[in-house]
């Protein structure tokens, strides 16, 4: 589903990514580990599009997304991809309903087809009674729910998360991890997550160890 090859990235003269060969199949769920500063999230943001790479190339569905800019990327990333992040970066004025179908919006979904969908979707997650609250109504685990619904509500391919539980509680962070092979087996939606989290990261069908900007062996 997606593949990178020769990924390399540098900011000014500090070296980050240096060589990385990655393959993500469909309904998979990859996880991505290694210390603080290996490049972990770099070459989350790179294969998902929100940054670019100094030299290589990443085939999403064998299309080249180096070969998509402006508004076209955009539109790629909208439809194809759903992001969650550490901090569920929920608009604080929007209740719940509302910040998932903010991305139904840009993609031009209708209002009542996108309220539609993001009740659904809140409503699989336990969410049924929490539609019209405010992010600061809503306790972590809720919060990060919220942006979960938010990252399906275009059906999109692949879901990337970075650290996703990184500011949950123990019980919070186990209910989110739970909560990706419920959307997987529903959905069949890909996962990559990176995480310090041990417990997620064995979860994943693969686990991806990161070092110094490579890629290790998976026996090391």
């Amino acid at each position: 589903m997606i593949t990178a090859k020769g990924i390399f990235k540098s900011y000014g003269t500090l070296p980050v990514l240096k060589g990385i060969d990655v393959t993500i199949e469909q309904g998979e769920i990859v996880s991505i580990v290694g210390p603080s500063g290996a490049g972990k999230s770099t070459l989350l943001h790179i294969i998902s599009t929100l940054d670019t790479a100094d030299k290589g190339s990443v085939l999403f569905n064998n299309i080249d997304i180096n070969g998509l800019n402006g508004k076209k990327l955009a539109a790629f990333r909208n439809k194809n991809i759903g992001f969650i992040f550490q901090f569920h970066h929920l608009l604080p004025e929007f209740n719940a309903l509302e910040n998932v179908c903010i991305p139904a919006f840009i993609a031009g979904l209708g209002k009542k087809d996108a309220e539609k969908k993001a009740t659904e979707l809140l409503e699989f997650l336990g969410l049924k009674d929490r539609l019209l609250h405010k992010p600061k109504e809503l306790s972590g685990g809720e919060q990060q729910r919220v942006a979960a619904a938010r990252a399906l509500i275009n059906n999109p391919s692949v879901v990337m998360a970075d650290e996703p539980s990184g500011n949950l509680d123990s019980n919070a962070a186990t209910d989110l991890h739970n909560l990706f092979f419920q959307l997987r087996q529903q959905f069949n939606q890909t996962f990559v997550i990176v995480t310090h989290n041990e417990e997620l990261a064995n979860m994943a069908d693969r686990k991806l160890t990161m070092k110094d900007g490579y890629l290790m062996p998976i026996n090391q």
